[in-house]
């Protein structure tokens, strides 16, 4: 089963190697849980949390949640080994990789990954990628290039790192909306992602106090296309959850709709008035996208 076909509303990160940091977050709504061996490490720590997070993998019931682990970035002195571990042991759904730059860092991914799975005796192609693809200034650069490279799933963003890049001193106005060029990084990666049929996911809202904020920032997310948001506390994950997920007034709407099109399709008409305004095949598009949100949402609930 891919990322395209399961609910990445939330996607909640766990410090590596802290181990009631997990059972935490298995009591959780996440949809997805992002167990860090980046930034949440130490470098002196990286091969003990290494250890310990492919003891997770191999031993904890996940439920059902997502499996995923964010590796340190693969020109780093520990990605490589970040990858032989995990694959030696029960492999992660998905491999979240931060700092990618260029279509060479995904294909050696690729290639690495494809090795052991062959080494494995599994299914090629099965672990899958999800990219944290802007946080350097090249990797924006080449978002839509990225999006497309093998085993990408999904696609997100990062506005700290690139903050860092760039010499920036804030990535938000005074109202707390995004500067420039990070909104058109964030717009960049929705648009590059579901070109390439990947997974647009909003990235971090790193005012953990400010949940009228996150709220605001989910919802308008959620409108604009973005299926889901990464978390980084406890208090997040139920605002996002419901921001990426359809209400029941929705998708009665939504199936009212449907209705409407095929009784008017079966008349010749796919062009025509539903509640006081003209709708035509773009709304019958999003109105499937939506029934299908619900239909996954309570497959998850099941």
């Amino acid at each position: 089963m891919t990322l395209r076909s399961r609910l990445c509303r939330s996607l909640h990160f766990v410090p590596g190697g802290k181990e009631r940091m997990l059972e935490k977050s298995l009591t959780l709504a996440a949809d997805a849980l992002v167990l860090d061996l980046e930034d949440a490490v130490t470098p002196e720590n990286k091969d003990a949390a290494r250890d310990v997070v492919c003891g997770w993998l191999d031993s904890v019931d996940f439920g059902n949640k997502l499996r995923t682990v964010r590796i340190n970035p693969i020109d780093s002195p520990w990605g490589k080994a970040d990858i032989r571990a995990l694959m030696a042991a029960t492999p992660p759904d998905a491999l979240v990789v931060p700092k990618v730059s260029t279509v060479g860092d995904v294909a050696a991914i690729d290639q690495l990954v494809t090795d052991l799975e062959r080494q494995r005796g599994s299914t090629v192609g099965a672990l899958e990628l999800i990219l944290v693809a802007t946080e350097t200034p090249t990797g924006a650069l080449n978002l839509s290039r990225l999006a497309r490279g093998p085993r990408v799933a999904a696609v997100s963003w990062g506005a700290e790192d690139l903050s860092a890049a760039l010499g920036a001193s804030r990535n938000r106005d005074d109202q707390g909306r995004y500067l420039d060029v990070f909104s058109y990084c964030r717009s960049m990666t929705l648009l590059s992602a579901v070109a390439a049929g990947a997974l647009p996911i909003d990235t971090v809202f790193v005012d953990i106090g400010d949940l009228d904020g996150l709220e605001r920032e989910s919802r308008e997310a959620a409108w604009m296309g973005f299926v889901g948001k990464i978390t980084i506390h406890p208090n997040q994950i139920d605002i996002v959850n419901r921001a990426f997920s359809p209400t029941a007034e929705e998708l009665a709407e939504a199936e009212e709709l449907l209705a409407a099109f095929e009784e008017n399709e079966a008349a010749g008409n796919m062009a025509f008035s539903f509640r006081g305004q003209m709708v035509d095949v773009p709304h019958l598009e999003r109105a499937r996208r939506l029934i299908e949100r619900g239909r996954l949402a309570r497959a998850h609930h099941e």
